[in-house]
């Protein structure tokens, strides 16, 4: 079942990239896809990955974690910024609002490493819990992997590269995911404490992803209040229908001895 999460993920990202070559998004679909996805990967973060995390580890470690993939993901954004809200309005562009130019390069760079921590992601909650808890990860990972998708081939167009190129990287950059999960994946067994760090960290990851997809629409979107708030409970909804099919005290039961065999 990894497996086929894993599958899934990168047709999701390849279909996300092939979108600008073939279509332009409206800037209001954009964003009200995105407000709807930024909550589901806040509700995923707070409603599974953080409580499943205090179950294997320690509060203050599993805490401290938690900040390291929330700062982990804001440095990441400040030196490799890879999410354009205004993308899908002009494709005529040469930036986007960043106080830097931004190329595709480094918005290459940085939708890589967001893609193969994700994917580290996925890998710990199938550790903690099977489907169970992979689950909500792997519903918030195919949901955003289209936009990631989008954002670096429309950024490839506006520095004109050639089509051949942006579908070859962007093929290459939708196995970012499965390679997250091999390296997770790569000894026998996992301590309690590591899969514990894991989770913490990839619930920070997550609430920092959400809210730097989030936070820009409550300064520079004044119109479509009401739908982009409805498109965030939705996707909060879903987080928490996602997080009620199980019970984080009742959905494993941890034995004595400190490491976790991987079941793929």
């Amino acid at each position: 079942m990894l497996f086929l999460f894993c599958i899934l993920i990168v047709v999701a990202s390849l279909l996300g990239g092939f979108v600008p070559l073939i279509v332009k998004p409206t800037h209001k679909r954009m964003q009200l896809a995105m407000s709807c996805i930024g909550g589901v990967m806040a509700g995923v973060a707070v409603l599974d990955l953080l409580p499943e995390a205090l179950e294997f580890g320690a509060t203050k470690m599993v805490m401290l974690w938690l900040l390291g993939g929330f700062l982990a993901i804001f440095l990441l954004e400040r030196f490799l910024p890879s999410h354009c809200h205004a993308i899908a309005e002009d494709s005529n562009a040469q930036t986007c609002n960043h106080e830097h130019t931004l190329t595709w390069v480094g918005t290459y760079g940085g939708l890589t490493l967001h893609s193969v921590l994700a994917g580290v992601a996925l890998a710990a909650a199938w550790s903690a819990g099977g489907f169970e808890i992979a689950l909500g990860v792997f519903v918030a990972i195919v949901l955003h992997k289209p936009f990631d998708g989008l954002t670096l081939v429309a950024m490839m167009r506006i520095a004109k590269v050639g089509k051949t190129k942006t579908k070859i990287a962007n093929v290459v950059f939708s196995f970012g995911v499965p390679i997250g999960v091999l390296l997770f994946q790569i000894g026998d067994e996992v301590s309690h404490q590591a899969i514990a760090a894991a989770l913490a960290f990839s619930a920070g990851m997550f609430l920092c992803i959400s809210l730097s997809d989030l936070l820009p629409e409550l300064q520079f979107h004044g119109h479509d209040r009401f739908s982009l708030t409805f498109a965030l409970i939705l996707g909060l909804s879903i987080a928490w229908g996602i997080s009620s099919l199980h019970s984080h005290s009742e959905s494993h039961e941890h034995p004595d001895n400190s490491v976790i065999l991987h079941e793929y």
